[in-house]
C-alpha cells in the first residue's frame, strides 16, 4: 500500500535527491581531477607546468559547487529551503501577462455550493512567482490560495514600495491583503465586456489614468442613463450616483482614483451583463467559506431575514477595518440613506414607502442560496485593497 505525502514533503524529497545527484557528480568531478594530478596526460607530459595549472582551474568550479550544495542541504535539513534572494533575476524581471477569461457553455447553469461543507482552505507552499518554498516570509493572499514573497514581488515590479509595505502590515491580520491579480477586479472581464466597456468610456471622453471629480462622474452616469433608458436621471437617482461617489473617494480628496473608478465600472459590467451562476462561479473558495460563516453567524436554522441579508451586503467592505470582519454591522456605517440626512430629506421616497420596504424586508425569509446570489457581486467588490466602496449596497 503506497504512503501518501503532502506537497511539501515531495518537494523537499525531489530537492533531496537533487542535492545528492549534484554532490555524487560533484565527488567523480573531483576524483578524476585528483587522478589527472597524479597521472599526468600523455600529450601534456612534456609540460607538467601546464597541466597543474589546468588541473588546478577545473577543480575550482567543482568544489564551490559541493559549497553550494553543502550549504542547500544544510537549510533542507533546518526546514528553510532556498531562499528567493539568492536566485538568479534579470536586471529587470518581466511580470507575466495577464490572460482574460473566456466565458464557457455552462456557466450560467445552476452552481450548488453547500452551506456545511467540510475542508479547510489550504495555501499554497511555494512563492506564485520563484516557486521556491521557504518556512518563513511567505504573505498568503486573503483571496485565492497563491502566497508571496515580498522580494519577489518588487522585483517582478508587481507593487510599489508603499503596497509592499501594506503587505506587511495586513496579510497576516484578519483584514488580509489581495495578490495583484485578486485586487484587479477588472480582470474579471472577458476581451468582449472590456471592449465593450472601453468604447463607452471613449465617448464620454474619459481620459485614461486620470482621476475623476463629481461633475465629470455625474457627467459619465447621465451619459449612461441616457443611452440606457433613453431619459434624464431624476433627482433620486443622481442623489444615488452622488453616494456612490462619496464611497468610491476613500481618501476623501473630491476625486476618485483612476483604478477605483475602473473597478467600479467593471463591477457592473458583471452586475449587468452576468447571470448569477456565473458570478457564484468567479467566487474562490475562501470567499465562499467566508460567507458560510456569515451566514451561520447570523442564524444557525438555515433561514435569515431580508434586512440580515442586506446587512450582510454592507459588512463585506470593512477589510480596512483593523477589527476582525463581522456581519453584525450597522448598516448605517457603510453610508446609505437614512432619514435624517439631507439626501433624503423633502425629496425622494416618501417616508411610508420606505417603512412599506423595510417592513417587507423584515418578513422576507432568505435561504443559504439567496443569500449567495444576492451577495456574490458585493464580495467580488470587496476584493481590492482601496479603502474606496467599488459598489455600494442599495439602502
Amino acid at each position: 500500500m503506497g504512503v501518501l505525502m503532502s506537497k511539501k514533503q515531495a518537494v523537499e524529497q525531489v530537492q533531496k535527491a537533487s542535492v545528492v545527484v549534484s554532490a555524487f557528480k560533484d565527488g567523480l568531478k573531483d576524483k578524476g581531477s585528483t587522478r589527472n594530478k597524479a597521472e599526468p596526460a600523455r600529450g601534456n607530459a612534456e609540460d607538467p607546468g601546464q597541466q597543474n595549472a589546468e588541473a588546478a582551474g577545473g577543480s575550482r568550479p567543482g568544489t564551490e559547487e559541493a559549497k553550494r550544495n553543502q550549504t542547500a542541504w544544510e537549510r533542507l535539513r533546518d526546514g528553510k529551503g532556498m531562499e528567493p534572494e539568492e536566485l538568479e533575476w534579470n536586471d529587470e524581471a518581466t511580470p507575466p501577462a495577464f490572460v482574460r477569461p473566456k466565458r464557457q457553455l455552462g456557466d450560467d447553469e445552476s452552481l450548488d455550493i453547500k452551506l456545511r461543507e467540510e475542508g479547510e482552505v489550504i495555501n499554497d507552499e511555494m512563492c506564485d512567482v520563484c516557486e521556491v518554498w521557504t518556512a518563513d516570509d511567505l504573505y498568503p493572499c486573503r483571496i485565492c490560495s497563491r502566497v508571496f514573497h515580498d522580494g519577489c514581488l518588487s522585483r517582478m515590479a508587481h507593487l510599489s514600495p508603499s503596497s509592499i509595505q501594506e503587505l506587511k502590515e495586513t496579510a497576516h491580520t484578519t483584514v488580509g491583503w489581495s495578490c495583484q491579480y485578486c485586487d484587479n477586479v477588472n480582470l474579471l472581464l472577458t476581451d468582449e465586456e472590456m471592449f465593450s466597456l472601453k468604447e463607452v468610456l471613449r465617448q464620454c471622453r474619459i481620459i485614461p489614468e486620470s482621476c475623476l471629480t463629481l461633475d465629470d462622474f455625474l457627467h459619465y452616469k447621465h451619459f449612461i442613463h441616457k443611452q440606457v433608458f433613453d431619459e434624464q436621471m431624476n433627482e433620486e437617482k443622481e442623489e444615488l450616483v452622488v453616494l456612490q461617489f462619496s464611497a468610491l473617494d476613500g481618501d476623501k480628496k473630491g476625486q476618485m482614483e483612476w483604478t477605483d473608478f475602473l473597478y467600479h465600472e467593471s463591477l457592473l459590467v458583471l452586475q449587468r451583463f452576468r447571470p448569477e451562476n456565473s458570478l457564484l462561479r468567479l467566487l474562490t473558495a475562501k470567499e465562499r467559506a467566508r460567507a458560510r460563516s456569515c451566514f451561520l453567524g447570523l442564524d444557525q436554522t438555515g433561514l435569515i431575514t431580508g434586512t440580515e441579508c442586506k446587512r450582510a451586503q454592507n459588512s463585506w467592505f470593512h477589510k480596512n477595518s483593523l477589527e476582525s470582519q463581522s456581519c453584525n454591522v450597522s448598516i448605517s456605517h457603510v453610508g446609505p440613506i437614512s432619514e435624517s440626512s439631507p439626501a433624503s430629506r423633502g425629496r425622494g421616497r416618501p417616508q411610508d414607502k420606505s417603512l412599506l420596504c423595510r417592513e417587507q424586508e423584515e418578513n422576507r425569509r432568505v435561504d443559504w442560496k439567496t443569500f449567495l446570489k444576492e451577495n456574490a457581486i458585493y464580495i467580488l467588490a470587496a476584493r481590492p485593497n482601496s479603502a474606496a466602496i467599488h459598489l455600494r449596497p442599495a439602502a
